[in-house]
């Protein structure tokens, strides 16, 4: 992706490792602006390898009804 994006950005928020699992939050900021949280999850085999992984984007609102942030 870096190469087809260049200018996209990620930003690592937090990261929550327990056993075998690992939780990685970030900001996204894609070219003309677009910005999104991201949640990424994987699990690990006992060789260290990524066996299965799950991810969940929501692109960040212009205007937040309850002005609450994202983060």
């Amino acid at each position: 992706m870096a190469t087809e994006y260049p200018n996209k950005s990620i930003e690592f928020l937090r990261a929550v490792a327990e056993g075998n699992m690992v939780a990685i939050h970030t900001h996204q900021q894609w070219p003309e602006n677009d910005q999104y949280v991201t949640m990424d999850f994987f699990r690990f085999d006992e060789n260290g390898k990524i066996v299965e992984h799950w991810d969940s984007m929501q692109q960040i609102p212009d205007f937040s009804a309850n002005g609450n942030t994202m983060y």
